[in-house]
């Protein structure tokens, strides 16, 4: 998809109409202002008031801004960046462990004072 030299990230609407053979519209979507941020967010409704009026230009461009719309919406993650969903769904599953150790130990010893319930809990945790 082209983009500015000048501005990097910037995308040029104009040449991604060209790309797809469109650059008929070209000048109606500088007249409306259509840029990168509002282009993923137009509807067939919108094509029609920029004046795209053959339906197959429409869906061409709609299907051209969904995929625009999944290159943008799908991040990349660093490659050695851990990622936090997996420490926290790791930290989650120790808990859970602790915590059915823990209820099994207490369910078990009803008649178990509160020091003796502790001390197996660090026996059992070799603390």
């Amino acid at each position: 998809m082209p983009r500015e030299a000048n501005r990097g990230d910037a995308m040029d609407v104009g040449g991604w109409l060209r790309e797809l053979g469109l650059e008929q519209y070209e000048a109606a979507f500088r007249e409306n202002e259509i840029s990168e941020k509002v282009l993923p967010n137009l509807t067939a409704e919108d094509l029609k008031d920029l004046g795209v009026g053959t339906v197959g230009h429409r869906r061409m461009l709609l299907d051209a801004i969904a995929a625009l719309r999944a290159e943008t919406s799908a991040p990349t993650p660093l490659p050695e960046a851990p990622l936090a969903t997996d420490k926290a769904a790791k930290d989650a599953a120790e808990r859970r462990q602790v915590t059915v150790m823990f209820s099994d130990l207490v369910g078990s010893s009803l008649r178990l004072t509160a020091e003796k319930c502790l001390l197996r809990f660090h026996t059992m945790c070799d603390l």
